[in-house]
């Protein structure tokens, strides 16, 4: 299993709408910037990938699952852009904020902040465990 982070502006698509979704779960569209689109691409079903409110919060709010691997983005009229379906598993006890990774050194090398734009981007098993952990999951 790789592991993976996703952002979404919380008044776009929220991760209270994701878990509305329920098992159904909900495209990942909109994706495009082609490092983001590659990583879509490399995500396999059983992938588990943190649910990251950007802009406003600017925090890991959940984990979801790939449910459906990359197919073509029905929103985008280039057809050069895939999308994954992805449904919630559990929300994070607490959130964990962006200046909180900023801090802790055992997470100084994570996409997150050197790739700080990137709307798709892996996650090392090691960065998942340290997250899980500070959001209050073992």
């Amino acid at each position: 299993m790789a592991y993976w982070l996703i952002k979404s502006e919380p008044d776009a698509w929220s991760w209270e709408q994701q878990v509305k979704r329920g098992a159904k779960g909900e495209s990942w569209t909109g994706v495009r910037n082609h490092t983001a689109k590659n990583n879509l691409i490399k995500m396999k079903k059983g992938d588990r990938a943190f649910f990251y409110h950007s802009n406003v919060g600017k925090e890991i709010v959940g984990i979801v699952e790939v449910i459906r691997e990359a197919y073509p983005d029905p929103t985008d009229p280039t057809g050069k852009f895939v999308v994954v379906d992805v449904k919630a598993v559990e929300p994070l006890k607490r959130a964990v904020t962006l200046e909180e990774i900023k801090v802790e050194p055992r997470l100084s090398h994570m996409a997150l902040i050197k790739f700080s734009r990137l709307s798709v981007q892996p996650v090392t098993d090691k960065e998942w465990a340290i997250v899980r952990e500070l959001g209050g999951l073992r």
